[in-house]
């Protein structure tokens, strides 16, 4: 088979199966696990290269060099690096940052140091005004993000980087740049970031949504990370629908074809986005308190059950509580949390009122057989904060949150859950976090390094950390 028909029947291949993924009859695991990631682009049409991967590049022959959209993380540099030279359109001229999330920015190097070897021009790096100051943000927190990602996604030797490529040039609200014959239309929306850009290529009818749109219910929520905008990202999904894009480029997932499918999917996540927006601000105006908000808000089925909203990553319960903090702060309105006392000193009282810890911890127990989860984890970790050297409370709150790590739908909350059981079951079996952790295939694999998302675990890539 010569190159040519091979690389006609990958794009045949791929667009069957993300003709399937939206019909939901695949899933988008081949597609975050590098089934369809090479050394060579996807040919979506003519001009248009694709690098599938967890998180997406978009290639443009411009006639005058490649334009991308975005760089991948660390892990595909290399690769994408490759698969840019066999694209045969030339050098690349320019880089996009749709934001500065370190999945998105990693893939520069090499096409950097390429540029430093032959005495050619660097890319130009292009992204919102906004990009350094996050990049600065993460080197001066580098060991809280450490912490968090660790947590996030049951890696403890996860490292978060400290050196970063930075934009060459940064805009404000909207730039427009054209290269060979090709128009790049940068603009600026809040959403899952204050620093984000999506881009219309006008000749081509291709639109690079970024993290605006993701295959998931959209990322606003993440209980451990900065703020985020639904309703400015609702928006950003609404402008975005009047462009007719007919094709759609997303920073994580498959790329949708056809104006109306295009349609369709920004229509329902901004709908999506909207009645989280406009029930949270209902019930806020009527004086309730966040935890009422919490359990008041529901999201239309017929949106959850769309094959690129499902709860697998972020979830609704999530964004609302980012709304409340946007739109409200960080009082949830129980006077008892305004100046609180320690958590282990309130953990102790209801423990004496219990008649003890074990007490807390076998009713836990009792109301996870009972279907209680949400119920057995506040008393577990009652249990747990007033005697955490126990065994048996130590085993109660690992067998609570083992649970409810199995049971959550979304990697957040199954992450934050896995950890906590992995904390408590070390105290039972005299060892240490990463160990639990690494007890079992998947976490062993997660361990060394072969993680589905785009954080750092070693220090073995070209000039990122």
């Amino acid at each position: 088979m010569t190159h040519h028909n091979a690389a006609d029947k990958k794009a045949a291949d791929y667009t069957a199966y993300i003709d399937r993924v939206w019909q939901g009859s695949d899933t988008l695991l081949p597609h975050l696990s590098g089934a369809f990631s090479a050394e060579e682009l996807v040919r979506l049409r003519p001009g248009v290269g694709f690098f599938p991967a967890f998180a997406n590049v978009s290639a443009f022959d411009t006639g005058d060099g490649v334009v991308l959209v975005d760089s991948g993380d660390f892990r595909t540099a290399r690769q994408l690096h490759a698969a840019v030279k066999g694209f045969d359109a030339g050098p690349v001229r320019s880089v996009v940052y749709t934001h500065g999330h370190v999945d998105h920015v990693f893939g520069v190097f090499p096409f950097d140091k390429e540029a430093k070897e032959t005495g050619a021009a660097a890319p130009e790096v292009v992204a919102h005004e906004a990009v350094p100051a996050r990049f600065d943000r993460y080197i001066q927190t580098a060991g809280y993000n450490s912490w968090i990602n660790r947590r996030q996604f049951g890696v403890p030797s996860l490292e978060w980087p400290t050196t970063y490529r930075y934009p060459d040039t940064v805009y404000r609200d909207r730039m427009t740049f054209r290269r060979g014959e090709l128009t790049f239309e940068l603009v600026h929306a809040r959403g899952e970031t204050d620093d984000h850009t999506y881009v219309w290529v006008p000749e081509l009818k291709t639109l690079c949504t970024g993290d605006l749109f993701i295959w998931n219910t959209p990322n606003a929520g993440n209980p451990q990370k900065v703020q985020r905008y639904p309703e400015d990202w609702a928006r950003a999904l609404r402008a975005m629908q009047e462009l007719g894009a007919e094709l759609l480029l997303p920073g994580h997932g498959v790329p949708i074809v056809g104006a109306a499918r295009v349609n369709r999917a920004l229509d329902d996540t901004a709908r999506f986005l909207e009645t989280l927006c406009e029930q949270t601000r209902a019930l806020m105006n009527a004086g309730h308190r966040l935890d009422a908000v919490l359990h008041g808000v529901r999201v239309p089925e017929e949106l959850l059950s769309r094959p690129y909203l499902h709860p697998a990553y972020d979830e609704p319960e999530f964004v609302v509580r980012n709304l409340w903090r946007l739109w409200g702060g960080w009082y949830d309105q129980n006077p008892a949390h305004l100046k609180p006392a320690p958590e282990a000193a309130v953990a102790a009282e209801f423990a004496q009122a219990a008649g003890g810890a074990p007490n807390l911890a076998r009713r836990a127990l009792e109301l996870l057989a009972e279907g209680e989860p949400r119920l057995a984890a506040h008393l577990a970790e009652t249990a747990a904060l007033a005697a955490p050297t126990d065994p048996e409370v130590a085993r109660a709150r690992a067998e609570v949150f083992g649970r409810r790590a199995d049971e959550e739908t979304s990697t957040m909350a199954r992450g934050v859950f896995a950890w906590a059981a992995a904390e408590s079951a070390a105290v039972v079996e005299g060892t240490d976090v990463a160990t639990e952790l690494t007890r079992s295939p998947e976490g062993r694999k997660k361990a060394a390094g072969m993680i589905s998302v785009g954080v750092v675990a070693d220090d073995d890539a070209d000039g990122c950390c």
